[in-house]
């Protein structure tokens, strides 16, 4: 069996349709939206393409109507395209993404999987690169032998024991500065990371047309096209720029209604969340 895993769409459509990897069975781990120009067209694919999908912090956050905050980094960007998801998505669209499971365990071709955006401790926010210590401790009571994961937008693959984690990277917003567009295939249990072009310009042109600030859309085309946020120095100030007003009632830590799903917020440290990242 042949598994397409895909992650971190960030509404890039001309990302995700350049992907052609003939599969039996297509995963998506979450974040179809925000950053991107184009929500509607990705969150469609998903529905009509991926056989199993969990949600994003991100998905969560649109499907909840969450109005984040914050003036730096991610979060800023995510306070800039956030209404423009509400404003593109169709009723049904919204409806499939706030149905998502947070977490997912599924049997393929004999081999068992656990899906989740981002850790098994916390499903949504936690941020967890390839550690090997950490993961451990992570996967001590998981039953699992591959655990599928997104939210760092770095792509990589990590035994641990007699389990595997694999994060298939971003596909619509790299940040390890590999523009290409990043997902992962899984044949018959081997796992290849993988890359392709795609035409960024298109992205960009999309991104041109969108009413953003300027600084919003100056910031994005440069993760676009260099695979990391601009040094700080580069941005327009906020005095260059005029912004909407903020609102500081949640960036996605409230409001939690995980539909059924029996997971509460851990308390975390500063080590796995900062506050200008958002994945």
């Amino acid at each position: 069996m042949r598994i397409l895993l895909v992650s971190d769409i960030h509404a890039n459509w001309p990302a995700l349709s350049a992907i052609d990897e003939p599969h039996d069975v297509c995963v998506c781990l979450g974040d179809l939206v925000d950053y991107g120009p184009d929500p509607s067209p990705c969150v469609r694919w998903a529905m009509n393409h991926a056989k199993y999908a969990v949600r994003g912090n991100h998905d969560h956050g649109v499907a909840q109507r969450i109005e984040p905050y914050g003036e730096t980094g991610y979060r800023y960007l995510t306070r800039a395209t956030r209404p423009t998801m509400w404003e593109a998505l169709a009723p049904d669209e919204r409806t499939w993404l706030e149905r998502l499971p947070v977490t997912l365990r599924i049997t393929l071709g004999g081999v068992r999987f656990l899906l989740l955006h981002a850790t098994p401790r916390d499903p949504l926010d936690e941020y967890l690169l390839r550690d090997e210590a950490a993961w451990a401790r992570q996967l001590e009571r998981v039953d699992a032998d591959i655990v599928c994961v997104g939210h760092s937008h770095m792509q990589f693959q990590l035994p641990i024991g007699d389990k595997i984690v694999v994060n298939p990277g971003s596909l619509g917003l790299p940040r390890d500065g590999d523009t290409r567009a990043a997902f992962a295939v899984i044949d018959h249990g081997r796992i290849e990371l993988k890359r392709v072009e795609y035409p960024i310009e298109e992205t960009l042109a999309r991104i041109e047309t969108r009413p953003w600030p300027a600084r919003a859309k100056s910031m994005l085309s440069h993760v676009l096209r260099y695979g990391r946020l601009p040094a700080v120095e580069d941005e327009p100030t906020a005095a260059e720029e005029p912004e909407a007003d903020a609102d500081e009632n949640g960036a996605g830590g409230e409001n939690l209604d995980l539909s059924g799903d029996h997971w509460r917020r851990p308390e975390f440290s500063e080590k796995t969340s900062r506050k200008d990242r958002q994945g």
